[in-house]
């Protein structure tokens, strides 16, 4: 029996709340939902970081960021660091495997060479190397509305750099993907769709802004990008069935963090805080390691074969390469991965449930065991001050984070504690030893 394919599909900045199928009662996207209608969604799925690159990072390799070698959001100039072959991705696993490779869209996980995606699994890349880029000129956005920064331009074709300018991004994103598919349809085939909406700057055309004159601006902005996102992820499946391949194809859909609260989304220098995307019932952002930075939208379908269902116990993104892995006759023992397979609930066969989770970002740590999450210095959003030196909660009763039962449950809460901190001390000695001293984020 042929392999089967897989299509990784990752938003960007999308909040738990920002789809239909997830809650969101103010918009609606057809096309993912019908995914979520034929697989697996994931109520407790959380992102290994609550920014990009780590995020990413943790997704492709399987690893916690530290070690992958990538902890923070990578520069976007072209002497930027980052994910390198040292730490194998899952599309350097599936070439093995006889699988042809593919990103299309986003990267931001180094521009060095050796960090880009050709260097590291990928056959084919058409895309874009660094965190965010106008979607219409396709020029590297972080910095250039200080007047300080010159623009870079940034879009590729593997390692050629080309220019096609006016094409909305995430247009161009869809019919890249689509082109791949076509054209590996005969030999098993593993792509990754990273779109980059709605990540900032917000840019959406006339067409999907018009579906959604109801809504408040800000709001109507990010349902706009969503929605061509949606649209894309139906031209997606419908090439697999016109091609007879949806039955033998693996679909795994996420966001890479929480929304963005981040002001420069304009692109003209106003200091305008975005409001457009949202966390659901869950406190806390981007940049925030309480559930709304980290906890995100996930599904995982194979049509035919994954029985409609909700997922509840508490997985990662870096249980994604063992599951893929295995799914496609691989064994990720032959990986250092840090996640678990979750084949036994896909298949129906057990359960798959982590003792404990653990996260960190820049000076917060947090971990999470059963239905008790615990965070130390936790920020609800960047740059303010944080909430709480220890903040531990039952998420089965208090899902939003609002009461702080550090007190009452003190045993606990220093069990917790213990955990977190020497599982943060393991990943800074990897750090140091490992990654630390080719690592540049300027």
């Amino acid at each position: 029996m042929k392999k089967p394919n897989v299509i990784i599909i990752m938003t960007d900045d999308q909040g738990y709340g920002d789809l239909s199928c997830m809650g969101a009662t103010d918009f609606r996207t057809p096309n993912i939902d019908a995914i979520a209608n034929d697989g697996i969604r994931f109520s407790s799925m959380y992102s290994a970081s609550p920014v990009c690159s780590p995020s990413r990072a943790s997704l492709l390799t399987g690893r916690y960021p530290g070690n992958a070698g990538v902890r923070a959001i990578l520069a976007g100039h072209r002497r930027a660091s980052g994910l390198t072959p040292e730490v194998p991705t899952i599309a350097t696993a599936l070439k093995k495997l006889g699988y042809k490779t593919g990103i299309m869209g986003k990267w931001h996980l180094g521009l060095k060479d050796e960090c880009r995606p050709n260097s590291n699994g990928f056959d084919e890349f058409s895309g874009f190397l660094a965190g965010c880029v106008d979607y219409y000129s396709h020029i590297f956005y972080w910095g250039m509305a200080d007047g300080n920064t010159n623009p870079t331009h940034d879009l590729w074709e593997n390692n050629e750099e080309v220019y096609e300018n006016g094409e909305y991004l995430t247009e161009r994103i869809t019919r890249k993907s689509v082109d791949f598919i076509r054209r590996h349809n005969d030999e098993p085939f593993f792509l990754y769709v990273a779109y980059n909406a709605p990540h900032y700057p917000m840019h959406a055309p006339e067409k999907y802004i018009r579906r959604f004159p109801y809504l408040s601006w800000d709001r109507q902005i990010m349902a706009a990008m969503i929605s061509a996102v949606d649209d894309g992820v139906g031209e997606i499946r419908k090439e697999l069935e016109r091609l007879g391949l949806l039955d033998n194809t693996i679909i795994y859909f996420q966001s890479d963090n929480g929304p963005s609260r981040e002001s420069r989304n304009w692109l003209d220098g106003t200091p305008d805080y975005y409001f457009g995307g949202t966390s659901g019932i869950f406190s806390g952002h981007k940049f925030s390691l309480f559930e709304g930075g980290i906890r995100i939208p996930a599904i995982l379908s194979w049509y035919g074969r994954t029985t409609p269902s909700v997922e509840t116990n508490a997985h990662i993104s870096t249980d994604i390469f063992p599951t893929i892995l295995e799914l496609c006759g691989g064994k990720a023992d032959e990986y250092e991965v840090d996640g678990m397979s979750l084949v036994p609930v896909i298949d129906g066969s057990g359960k798959a449930e982590h003792d404990y989770l653990f996260w960190e970002m820049e000076g917060q740590t947090a971990a999470r065991k059963g239905k008790y999450k615990l965070v130390l210095n936790g920020q609800l959003v960047e740059g303010e001050e944080q909430r709480a030196d220890v903040f531990l909660s039952d998420l089965e009763t208090d899902p939003g984070e609002k009461h702080n039962l550090a007190d009452e449950l003190p045993d606990l809460c220093y069990e917790m504690k213990e955990k977190a901190l020497a599982w943060r001390a393991k990943i800074e000695k990897t750090w140091d030893e490992k990654f630390a001293a080719n690592y540049n984020l300027t």
